[in-house]
């Protein structure tokens, strides 16, 4: 297993603590130095708050322990192709790399729906995709059957 699934599975754990609690299951880490800066969650539900995307509370989170809001150095690695507010988070934050697993052919912004201008911007992120991507579609799709098979039993 190289260095990028590792990383993708502590995103994955993330994943399957945002489901324990309702919320859409998906996660991220930000790593510095080969080592997990920080992890986030979705956790919209809970914190009653429309951008605490996975993404965003793992950058937040990265910030404050690093004690700046560049992350230059950091990579991130999140389940699913972040949204264009995640993306452009991770962008103001300076992240060098980032990495994801399953594409979002709804509300991705790398590569799928909203394909964000790299070339319009002063940073430019390095992008790997496809990380244990069975893995992380499945863990979205079984979230999304069983929310929709516990609506039609009500």
């Amino acid at each position: 297993m190289d260095k990028d699934e590792i990383y993708m599975k502590a995103a994955l754990a993330e994943a399957a603590k945002a489901r324990r609690r309702g919320e859409v299951p998906v996660g991220a880490v930000v790593i510095s130095q080969g080592r997990i800066m920080a992890r986030g969650r979705n956790r919209m539900i809970g914190a009653t708050d429309p951008t605490a995307h996975a993404e965003v509370v793992a950058l937040r989170l990265a910030a404050r322990r690093i004690g700046n809001y560049r992350l230059s150095g950091c990579d991130l690695y999140v389940t699913i192709e972040p949204c264009a507010m995640c993306l452009g988070a991770a962008v103001l934050a300076r992240i060098r790399r980032l990495v994801y697993g399953a594409a979002d052919p709804k509300a991705g912004a790398v590569r799928s729906a909203l394909v964000f201008p790299f070339e319009n911007v002063n940073h430019r992120i390095e992008v790997r995709s496809g990380i244990l991507a069975g893995e992380c579609g499945r863990v979205l799709k079984d979230f999304f059957k069983e929310k929709r098979h516990r609506k039609s039993r009500s």
